[in-house]
């Protein structure tokens, strides 16, 4: 029988070891991942930065595509293994050059972690008129996917690793209007359906990928303090939401629950390296372990049904290629 994730078949915890204290450094302690070639997006700063620093220190290339990349420059001077290239999630003509580029080079590529992300932003549409949140989020991880397909492919055992978040709880993916332009804009929602598409997109291309020996999964790295993630966000929105007090400083009992950024990375490089999830693609993870299936539809915590339901993953297939216009058969 072929083995799935839809419906969240395979959502059950497997004894991994670690937990939400484990860091990227107690998680990569004897892989040795030199030959291996990776690329992660928003890896110059936050956890992104943690995870490209753990990959290249066990000893891979580290491709890291960037907005700025003097500011990239900045951030990883220092560190062996790395390669920096120009790229703009919020502009595909840049995500296709960037990929045209490493394609170019003829190289296999052993693990696409698409890192970077926004939240908390203003409505802003891209030039295609999609919501800036799903652009990011989303849309340019399967853009940047279909686009390495060959290279993944050329691997013969490479996966692809999406950051989530547990924010996918806010919002199930809105099929009617997903660009807010019928409805009224709540950035938690926009963020909230572009992370249920996230793991809907890794549920569906690890069924997808698997004849190729391609795994991909799905992770939240929790709550991170001192990332650039909350940027741009109100300092009432962290008052309503009960994180800050009226000064805009962050509650103690908050402050304590945040992780560090080596505990926020560790998730990722766990679906990047470990060998107990070969046969567990399409997989949502937390806290450095596959997570339960959340049916609570009140709770918060776990992975929430609606972002692994096969009917939904197979529709957000077809609505993405006509979004992006870009036809990803994989083949």
């Amino acid at each position: 029988m072929k083995r799935n994730n839809y419906q969240g078949a395979l959502q059950y915890p497997i004894g991994s070891g670690f937990n939400a204290a484990s860091t990227s450094r107690d998680v990569i302690q004897g892989i040795d991942l030199t030959g291996k070639i990776a690329i992660v997006t928003g890896g110059n700063t936050g956890i992104g930065l943690e995870t490209t620093k753990t990959l290249a220190e066990a000893g891979a290339t580290v491709i890291v595509p960037a907005r700025d990349v003097e500011k990239a420059k900045r951030n990883l001077n220092g560190v062996a293994n790395i390669e920096i290239e120009a790229m703009d999630l919020m502009d595909p003509a840049s995500i296709d050059a960037f990929a045209e580029k490493f394609i170019l080079s003829g190289r296999p590529l052993h693990l696409l972690i698409n890192n970077a992300g926004i939240m908390w932003v203003p409505l802003r549409w891209d030039s295609r008129g999609i919501e800036s949140q799903l652009a990011t989020n989303y849309l340019a991880q399967f853009q940047l996917t279909a686009r390495l397909w060959t290279a993944l492919k050329q691997a013969n055992g490479a996966r692809v690793v999406n950051v989530s978040s547990g924010g996918h709880q806010f919002s199930d993916f809105n099929f009617e209007d997903p660009n807010f332009k019928k409805r009224e804009y709540e950035t938690l929602l926009g963020y909230g359906q572009s992370k249920t598409a996230v793991n809907l997109f890794s549920l569906e291309l690890a069924g997808r990928a698997k004849p190729f020996n391609v795994n991909a999964y799905s992770l939240c790295p929790g709550a991170v303090g001192d990332t650039e993630l909350a940027r741009e966000a109100p300092n009432d929105l962290f008052q309503k939401l009960g994180y800050t007090d009226i000064e805009g400083n962050l509650l103690p009992e908050v402050a304590k629950l945040l992780k560090t950024i080596p505990q926020g990375a560790a998730t990722t490089i766990w679906c990047a390296t470990s060998p107990l999830l070969n046969a567990l693609s399409g997989v949502y993870c937390n806290n450095v372990e596959v997570s339960s299936l959340d049916t609570d539809v009140s709770s918060i915590g776990g992975v929430k049904p609606y972002s692994l339901d096969r009917d939904s993953a197979k529709r957000l297939w077809s609505v993405t290629e006509e979004l992006t216009g870009i036809t990803f058969n994989l083949k």
